[in-house]
């Protein structure tokens, strides 16, 4: 019997810092699958999630459903990459009892980009109707004011990327 080499692949930055472009590219490595929380929103709770604790709800409940999923990949070879914000510590704490539970390895990919960055990203991804969900400053604010980078006591592979190397 191999020991498992299957990796989950989490990601931590502001909207707008580059999460779902990180994760679509590390997505084309073999034998992984990525896994979209603004796909899975969308499609589950289409016009539902209008404000910060709609979304609360909607991502609680979908990562509750996700977890024995991810967990299941995972266990059986696959490396995940997960385009769910681990933006706080409690998210993080769910992401590492997934990937502990598989008995899998993880990697914590931490895009760390200026605010006024991610604020033009976000208004030219509003202007181009491409996704699914629009997000004003002052939303970025209100969200960003729970966001909490990730830090050496928690224990993670971290991969800190800067703005200057995100590409």
């Amino acid at each position: 019997m191999t020991a498992n080499t299957a990796t989950l692949h989490l990601v931590c930055g502001k909207i707008g810092s580059g999460k779902s472009t990180l994760t679509k590219r590390l997505a084309q490595e073999a034998c992984t699958v990525l896994l979209s929380e603004d796909d899975w929103l969308s499609r589950l709770y289409p016009d539902e999630i209008h404000a910060l604790p709609d979304y609360v709800r909607c991502a609680g409940r979908l990562r509750d459903a996700m977890a024995p999923h991810v967990a299941s990949l995972l266990a059986a070879g696959t490396s995940v990459v997960l385009d769910f914000p681990s933006n706080t510590v409690a998210t993080r704490a769910w992401a590492r009892r997934v990937f502990e539970g598989a008995g899998a390895a993880h990697r914590l990919h931490f895009l760390d980009v200026p605010d006024d960055v991610c604020k033009a990203r976000l208004r030219a991804r509003n202007q181009s109707g491409e996704h699914p969900f629009e997000t004003t400053d002052a939303q970025f604010d209100q969200i960003t004011s729970h966001f909490v980078a990730p830090t050496a006591e928690e224990g993670f592979d971290v991969a800190h990327y800067r703005e200057t190397n995100l590409s």
